[in-house]
């Protein structure tokens, strides 16, 4: 039996219900069907498009949005009242050579693409920088590693 609880204090980001024992997956599909237009559709088509780059990549909802990670954050999925943004944690250490990233421009970590209604995706610069960002995750946390096995050598 499934039903409605408060999200703690300590949870709670936006003010939003949450079904209690719902999956982060469960959470997403409730946020794309709650928006039911064009930032629905578009969430929708970026997630399935992060999945198809990355069979390890894990879906999470923080922060009260979808949220994708893989050794550590990967990108989110935020949407407002006219775009739908994704806000990659690394971004500003990734190549854009499309320039896909058009906004969160001035910072020096994060970076992130606005999509308004009618946008076209690039699927295939979308999917490289996605593959771009879990490489990073990845390299970072085997130089991680590789740092903690070199100080107990020592």
């Amino acid at each position: 039996m499934r039903y409605m609880v408060k999200i703690s204090k300590k949870q709670q980001t936006d003010g939003k219900w949450k079904m209690k024992g719902e999956s982060p997956s469960q959470l997403i599909d409730a946020r794309i069907e709650e928006l039911g237009d064009w930032r629905g559709e578009m969430l929708s088509h970026l997630r399935t498009l992060i999945k198809q780059v990355d069979s390890e990549i894990v879906e999470e909802w923080k922060w009260g949005i979808p949220v994708w990670s893989h050794n550590g954050l990967v990108c989110t999925g935020e949407t407002y009242k006219s775009v739908v943004k994704m806000t990659f944690a690394k971004g500003a250490s990734l190549k854009d050579p499309l320039h896909l990233f058009n906004s969160s421009l001035e910072g020096k970590t994060r970076r992130a693409i606005d999509f308004h209604e009618g946008d076209e995706v690039n699927e295939k610069a979308l999917i490289a920088l996605v593959r771009a960002a879990v490489a990073a995750n990845v390299s970072d946390h085997i130089k991680c590693s590789d740092d903690l096995n070199l100080k107990n050598t020592i």
